[in-house]
């Protein structure tokens, strides 16, 4: 099968396209012929920092593919099935092996590009939201990075729960395009005061709720929210030391929450949580956007532009 592989860490010119052998399935899982892959930041983050665990590694999260075969115990899924698919490697080639339970059959019509999509961005956000975030309609929701996968989910999945959307990214065609998706307001960070602004719009009460993708930007989200509010922080997209002062935010009773998704989907509601969206997305009532499209021979470049190029939504890879 084809791959794109690395033998250590480091950027984006580390990958290769190369040949390598045929990925086969386990007990309990299914191979999947994959179609789709989408570059998550978690595959930036690994391909960037940590040593892979041996020569040739595939990196990789997420992927979508019709099944191809299955491994013992498999009564679940059959050959012939589409899915899209979770796993912590492995997802970088044209053959995929992957546990049953970490697969969502696509509904029919939906992009495969979509259903690659979907689960890590849409499944982080409603976990942010709702799982971890508890968020009540008529609340004011901050969403920093938020023409980021899982900002885009996270705005569309806050308006359709009666929150009130403050929108952080940059460029003005990039802010139109979050009022598009259904934010209230929208900040750029390269000109407003986040939290001051926040604190305008909200008549002096703050945010309710942030959800914050980046980490560097954790001092700012904490200032912008509101005494005894939530803040969840899902990630470190920014690179940098997470080492906020939490001596206000002690003060002032505000609650941070966790997410890291690696150990959810495993669970039932969670995993019923993705199909629901994939029926959402597949009726038009949810969209995932899609920033741009490379062959999977096209790995280096397609994730320097995932990396550096500032995607609107998810950039996909095609074997």
């Amino acid at each position: 099968m084809k791959a794109a592989i690395y033998d250590r860490n480091g950027g984006p010119d580390v990958l290769r396209y190369a040949d390598v052998p045929d990925a086969r399935p386990g007990e309990g899982e299914v191979l999947i012929a994959v179609e789709a892959i989408s570059i998550e930041g978690g595959d930036l983050i690994h391909r960037r920092i940590a040593p892979p665990p041996g020569p040739g590694h595939i990196v990789g999260y997420a992927a979508a593919g019709t099944v191809v075969a299955t491994g013992a115990g498999v009564t679940t899924r059959k050959v012939g099935e589409r899915v899209t698919s979770f796993a912590l490697a492995g997802s970088h080639a044209s053959l995929r092996a992957v546990p049953a339970h970490q697969t969502w059959l696509v509904p029919e019509g939906l992009d495969m590009a979509d259903a690659a999509a979907l689960p890590i961005s849409f499944g982080t956000a409603h976990h942010c939201l709702f799982a971890r975030g508890a968020l009540k309609a008529g609340e004011t929701v901050l969403v920093q990075a938020a023409a980021g996968g899982v900002g885009l989910a996270t705005i569309q999945l806050a308006k359709a729960g009666g929150g009130r959307v403050i929108a952080v990214s940059s460029g003005a065609d990039r802010l139109e395009r979050l009022r598009e998706l259904g934010a209230d307001h929208v900040l750029d960070h390269r000109s407003d005061d986040i939290a001051e602004a926040v604190r305008e719009l909200t008549e002096g009460r703050g945010a309710d709720l942030v959800v914050d993708p980046v980490g560097t930007t954790l001092p700012v989200s904490l200032k912008a929210l509101v005494p005894e509010g939530r803040l969840v922080f899902v990630g470190n997209a920014g690179g940098g030391a997470l080492n906020p002062d939490l001596w206000p935010a002690m003060e002032a009773n505000q609650t941070l929450l966790g997410v890291y998704m690696g150990t959810q989907f495993g669970y039932p509601q969670v995993a019923a949580t993705v199909d629901r969206m994939l029926a959402d997305v597949a009726a038009g009532t949810l969209h995932v956007p899609i920033d741009r499209r490379f062959a999977l021979a096209e790995a280096a470049k397609a994730h320097e532009h995932a990396e550096r190029g500032k995607p609107f939504g998810r950039v996909v890879m095609q074997p």
